[in-house]
């Protein structure tokens, strides 16, 4: 894209608070007042973290977006860089709202309290009307209802009525619009039957300032438990910012001092004692020590962490102590980056939410003309007294029909679904690879490093009769330790000398091997070439074994002393343990598994072979591997190398193993924190348990609506006599909402089988 001027344009991403949105409509209007503002690229609003995520062109003004916000009749919030600022802001923001909703409801609730029990409770139980007339005369007992209704209507609920009137202004109604419209109806109804009743048809003058009342202290209440499980949904972004240590204990030359985090440097030395967290991420000079790393990994067992040896900032030190060469602080800490893909994953939509949006951007207008609708028959062929009936039937559809539900049923799966993956050690980037993962039907693995070790290994071995074990394994270290040839460090591994004697007249052989002298005796170390080129006779067990090396595609190394072969080694890329757990559950789920490596046909097919894969392509380019991934729309493909970078970008959802480069984390949708490959399939399990709590929430937000709105308009009057009562639909409304933030929440103690 250009600016007009031949220069590509540049953006910044701008992420803003919004307080005071209550559904789905809300979050559909705060989308357009900003989409339409200018310099705004992209916007994309969530109610569950009551945030909005803008794409700005450079240089445009953040106070245009703020008061885009305003001018919807919202409240922004100026969000503050650091993590756990902005945390600990918006935490308290959710408590200051918490706190407004439940001094609101407690003021509501004392008022509605006596039109209950003087009004509902008199009217249900026997004798209740001259039981009330004892303490309030029958004349002036309309009077006090009206007063008391006036507390709630225009205290409490006032909010309502200023959001609901701004909607209706702007031409994007709301929940606050249904709610205004549907308790103003009863309140000004009853107004006008107690001055006024001259007005009204014979025997229509009833007033229902108990029905306005309790239908805004329900809908608090409502509110009271929504935000208080809502407030739930973020607890595992509060505990991986917890995690972070707010000080180090840094060494400097004239002793240890401790800073503010923000006052450590890259480079520092960071003193870090047994028990404390770590507080960045940095390599280990001095000391060793167990270490808690299960924020990152999800796996409860420590690792040890010794000189040379990398650590990670906001991981628990348990038992010795170390001293750090600080490498990255801050907001490059991998804790801090781990926060922002949650986040980012929190504030996306996938494509699931689709359908949730264009319902919800006709809903309410809908519901509008269903009212409309309702009054008109009821008034046309509803029974004595119309006007009543009516009256009742639509603020019952109104009410009921708040789409509080349809706004929440989403981002709160999402919020969870991806902290509690955060928990256990996986990061997904955005919703859309939550969905894509859990409706994959191919997984593709790299070989190298993801599929295998990434190392080559001694994995069998042949010996001669006649060979001292020791000798040999002496001599083969003293020459293998002065090579540099690849395979030499996997030899010299088995060997497990740890003082190899002093080889002398070193000779390498391009492409056949090395030689030398140990202890003045000749020792040759080298290929199936080598031997035949010094006529080194072979038995023929021998044989069979290099038969059987070469049809598992190893690479044979033979050891030879005296024209003789005393050993012959088979090197390998091992094949992980977990690998073939991992294909046969993935297998068994109903994927089809296969493996793209840039290695030998052979090699590739022995691992196919052992893991028994459904398929498998060698010798690839990586623009090879992306255009394999590419043919299947909805693959995963599972690496860990530069070269994997491509085929993370083409697949639908890439996903990088923990021990993987910066670039393939960089170009996957899901990061593995852990080098375990059993992450993957509880990846994907988490991903589907997610994508079905999602539809859940969807299908009883829809059903609901479905279904309680033809009750609240009477259907079922005329054959069953039942007639939904406002009161009743204002308690479903918000019971709606929590059965969907509490269903989202069960997320939250997910377990892989």
């Amino acid at each position: 894209m250009s600016d007009g001027t031949g220069m590509p344009t540049s953006y910044e991403t701008l992420a803003i608070g919004v307080q005071g949105m209550t559904c789905a409509a809300c979050v559909a209007r705060v989308e357009k007042a900003l989409g339409q503002t200018e310099g705004v690229d992209a916007v994309m609003v969530n109610l569950a973290t009551e945030r909005a995520t803008v794409r700005l062109i450079q240089g445009s003004t953040h106070e245009a977006v703020q008061r885009a916000v305003s001018d919807a009749g919202y409240t922004p919030v100026v969000l503050a860089d650091d993590d756990l600022e902005r945390a600990a802001q918006e935490r308290a923001a959710r408590e200051r709202a918490q706190r407004e909703v439940s001094k609101r409801f407690w003021v509501a609730s004392a008022a509605t309290l006596p039109l209950l029990v003087f009004e509902m409770g008199a009217m249900m139980i026997p004798g209740g009307m001259e039981w009330r007339s004892q303490f309030i005369a029958d004349d002036w007992w309309p009077y006090l209802m009206w007063i008391l209704a006036s507390v709630v209507q225009f205290g409490p609920g006032r909010t309502f009525m200023l959001q609901g009137v701004k909607s209706l202004r702007s031409g994007s109604p709301d929940m606050n619009t249904l709610v205004l419209l549907g308790t103003s109806a009863a309140y000004g109804y009853s107004v006008v039957s107690l001055l006024l009743p001259a007005v009204l048809p014979i025997g229509t003058a009833h007033v229902y300032f108990e029905a306005s009342a309790t239908i805004i202290t329900l809908i608090l209440l409502g509110k009271v438990f929504e935000l208080r499980a809502r407030g739930q949904t973020g607890e595992a972004i509060r505990e991986l910012l917890s995690l972070r240590s707010p000080e180090a204990r840094v060494l400097k030359p004239h002793g240890t001092i401790v800073l503010p985090i923000d006052q450590v440097f890259p480079g520092d030395l960071v003193s870090v004692r047994p028990g404390e967290t770590i507080p960045v991420d940095g390599v280990v000079t001095e000391g060793a020590s167990s270490v808690d790393e299960s924020m990152l990994t999800g796996e409860s067992l420590p690792v040890t962490r010794s000189i040379g040896m990398h650590v990670t900032g906001g991981t628990q030190n348990i038992a010795g102590a170390l001293t750090i060469r600080a490498a990255r602080v801050g907001k490059d800490t991998v804790l801090a980056q781990i926060v922002r893909l949650v986040e980012a994953a929190q504030g996306s939509r996938p494509p699931i939410q689709a359908l949730a949006d264009r319902v919800v951007a006709v809903f309410v207008p809908v519901v509008m003309v269903i009212a409309a609708c309702t009054f008109l028959v009821w008034m046309m062929i509803g029974p004595e007294p119309q006007l009543a009936f009516a009256l009742v039937s639509t603020i019952a559809v109104l009410i009921i029909a708040c789409p509080c539900a349809m706004g929440l049923a989403t981002p709160t799966s999402i919020m969870v679904g991806t902290s509690r993956a955060a928990r256990l050690g996986m990061l997904f980037r955005n919703g859309d690879a939550l969905q894509s993962m859990a409706e994959a039907t191919h997984v593709w693995f790299d070989k190298t490093g993801t599929l295998t070790q990434g190392r080559p290994s001694v994995v069998d071995l042949w010996w001669h009769a006649k060979a001292d074990q020791a000798t040999v394994r002496q001599a083969v270290s003293a020459i293998e330790s002065r090579s540099e040839h690849p395979l030499a460090e996997a030899v010299v591994a088995w060997a497990g000398v740890s003082k190899p004697p002093k080889a002398t007249r070193i000779v390498s052989q391009t492409g056949r091997g090395i030689q030398g002298h140990v202890s003045g005796a000749p020792w040759q170390i080298g290929s199936i070439a080598m031997a035949t080129a010094l006529t080194v006779p072979m038995d023929e067990s021998l044989r069979q074994w290099l038969v059987e090396t070469e049809e598992e595609a190893r690479t044979p190394v033979l050891i030879m002393h005296d024209d003789t072969i005393m050993l012959a080694l088979a090197i390998a890329d091992p094949i992980r343990e977990d690998a073939h757990d991992v294909v046969q559950r993935l297998q068994s789920d109903g994927f089809h598994v296969g493996m793209l490596t840039g290695d030998r046909s052979g090699v590739a097919r022995a691992v196919a072979r052992t893991l028994g894969l459904d398929s498998f392509a060698a010798e690839l380019l990586p623009g090879d591997k992306a255009s394999h991934v590419a043919q299947y729309p909805q693959s995963i493909f599972v690496g860990d190398g530069i070269n994997d970078a491509p085929a993370l970008a083409a697949a639908k959802t890439g996903v990088a193993m923990g021990s993987g480069t910066d670039i393939a984390m960089e170009s996957a949708e899901v990061v593995l924190r852990t080098d375990d490959l059993h992450t993957l399939p509880r990846a994907i399990e988490l991903a589907r348990a997610t994508l079905r709590n999602i539809r859940q929430n969807l299908f009883w937000a829809f059903v609901y609506n479905i279904l309680l709105i033809p009750v609240a308009a009477g259907v079922l009057y005329p054959m069953f006599g039942i007639l939904l009562s406002p009161v009743l639909g204002a308690a479903a409304m918000g019971t709606s909402s929590i059965f969907v933030v509490s269903n989202a929440l069960r997320l939250r103690t997910f377990q892989s089988r």
